[in-house]
């Protein structure tokens, strides 16, 4: 089995800053994209951020100069630096992987996480 576990949500005040974290375990063979998504009450979810193994980045117009993703192969792990937070940031924040498992090394699938909370207010 595969399992994505986030962490690093909470409250914050506006202005602050929080990081998040996703670590993908279990019998995975090849990690091609790994990525946030976000969901607010009464929304769809959303891309917020995006890294493949190129690596190439990608960024929700609403997050980019504040925003930053990143990742450790070796620990099969992304990060979220999240700047400068605004009240419209607070959603649910859900990590995704695009991968294969070892017993089809070549068939990839989307896995996600549970998510974590972000909660951005004074």
């Amino acid at each position: 089995q595969v399992q994505l576990v986030e962490s690093g949500g909470g409250l914050v005040q506006p202005g602050g800053s929080l990081r998040l974290s996703c670590a993908a375990s279990g019998n995975i063979f090849r990690i091609s994209t790994m990525g946030w998504y976000r969901q607010a009450p009464g929304k769809q979810r959303e891309l917020v951020a995006q890294l493949t193994s190129l690596p190439n980045t990608n960024y929700a117009d609403s997050v980019k100069d504040r925003f930053t993703i990143s990742r450790d192969n070796a620990r099969n792990t992304t990060y979220l630096q999240m700047n400068k937070l605004i009240p419209e940031d607070t959603a649910i924040y859900y990590c995704n992987a695009f991968l294969s498992r070892h017993e089809r090394p070549f068939a990839f699938s989307d896995y996600w996480g549970r998510g974590t909370q972000v909660t951005v207010s004074s």
